[in-house]
């Protein structure tokens, strides 16, 4: 049997000053380490053949009472085939793997962002996750760990915008699902996504098509229109040709702004608008009227700046707020997108196009999925028919070129 130390007391274990290991009894295995001014407790024992040595703690931040009593437990446990210096391991190597894992909201959104970077349209886009998700979602749990995230914690985000804002809060909540079943993915949570819609937030939340209030732009009515359209024709600056462009083409704000010399070809009447700057994600052809292409013509190109509309700040498209504010001068009573809303009124009130080719026009997405995968061609042929009408509508004084559009 191993001889068993004698037993020394508090004093005793105070007054220990030589180098070395040094038994103080009361627990077998138990001693206390002095190198120079440093003194602490080691447990030493044997596992599976194996001798061993524990650490206990620093003396005397844990006393000789503590330090018997920690030996006692460690060897009961020892004696169950445990071995607590392989378990003290795993919890630290356990530790460090959570804290590497351990990610905030507001950084992971930041990642999620970067990792779905070739997703977005544009940076336009790309900014509006950014924004959202740092205005409603980040000021309530941008400093939390995801994994710490709950239902309570979403609602939160939510409630304070769900009936004022419908369409931006539903936005928000699909964005926080994203960010959170990516870290997901990352192994930085575990469990049920918390911002969740079916079966868990529709719920608690009323559904979004009988909260929101839906907003259409402001429209010039069809009667109204080629007066006020004229009055933009004979107006001055950027922002009325642009706006000019946008009528004529019942294009978008922004496929006017960023147009560049590149994607027209006015020989055959033809603008064709890159994949990346279409809302759809597809590339888009719009034919162009006589009026449409002579507004073209007349258009100055600036040296080595390929953009068809620049600011005065070389190399930068015209602004949305410059084009606004065309009709803001006029006191029109619509705003620039509104033109597209006329433009389809007007084409299913006084004309016969069928709506297929209007919705094309338009740019518009096909709903139906099975017309969507077997629909090959665009139309251009009858768009053209349409477009030109349309101008003529608009303008229908204005003197123009006649060009043919070729397919």
């Amino acid at each position: 049997m191993p001889k068993t130390a004698r037993e020394l007391s508090s004093l005793e274990v105070s007054r220990l000053r030589v180098d070395g290991a040094h038994a103080v009894g009361g627990a077998q295995g138990l001693y206390l380490r002095v190198e120079g001014a440093s003194r602490a407790w080691v447990l030493r024992y044997a596992l599976a053949g194996q001798r061993r040595r524990m650490g206990l703690g620093s003396y005397p931040a844990v006393t000789l009472a503590m330090a018997r009593e920690l030996a006692r437990a460690e060897k009961g446990r020892i004696h169950t085939g445990h071995d607590p210096i392989d378990e003290r391991r795993a919890q630290r190597r356990g530790a460090a793997l959570a804290n590497a894992k351990r990610l905030t909201f507001a950084v992971a959104c930041e990642l999620c962002i970067t990792a779905r970077e070739a997703e977005w349209r544009s940076p336009k886009h790309r900014q509006q996750w950014v924004n959202t998700l740092a205005t409603y979602a980040a000021p309530v749990m941008g400093a939390l760990d995801v994994a710490e995230i709950d239902t309570a914690h979403v609602m939160t985000v939510l409630q304070a915008i769900w009936a004022t804002k419908t369409e931006t809060a539903t936005r928000v909540r699909g964005r926080i699902e994203t960010v959170l079943d990516w870290a997901t993915v990352r192994g930085s949570r575990s469990g049920p996504n918390p911002a969740r819609w079916r079966g868990h937030l529709d719920q608690l939340l009323a559904s979004p098509k009988k909260t929101k209030r839906v907003k259409h732009h402001r429209a010039v009515p069809v009667p109204e229109a080629p007066a006020l359209i004229q009055r933009v024709d004979q107006a001055d600056g950027q922002g009325a040709r642009a706006l000019m462009l946008q009528i004529l083409t019942a294009a978008r704000s922004g496929e006017v702004r960023l147009a560049t010399w590149e994607e027209f070809d006015l020989e055959r009447a033809l603008w064709t608008i890159p994949e990346g700057r279409m809302k759809s994600g597809r590339e888009h052809r719009v034919p162009l009227s006589r009026q449409a292409v002579a507004l073209l013509r007349a258009q100055p190109v600036i040296l080595d700046c390929n953009l068809v509309f620049p600011s005065r700040k070389k190399n930068r498209p015209v602004s949305d707020m410059t084009i606004t504010a065309v009709l803001r001068r006029m006191e029109a009573p619509c705003v620039p997108h509104g033109f597209r809303s006329t433009f389809r009124d007007w084409a299913a009130e006084t004309t016969s196009y069928p709506g297929e080719v209007v919705e094309m026009a338009l740019a518009h997405a096909i709903k139906d999925k099975t017309e969507a995968a077997y629909r090959r061609g665009d139309l251009l042929a009858k768009r053209a028919a349409l477009m030109q009408d349309w101008a003529d509508y608009c303008l229908p004084d204005k003197p123009a070129p006649t060009l043919a559009i070729k397919k």
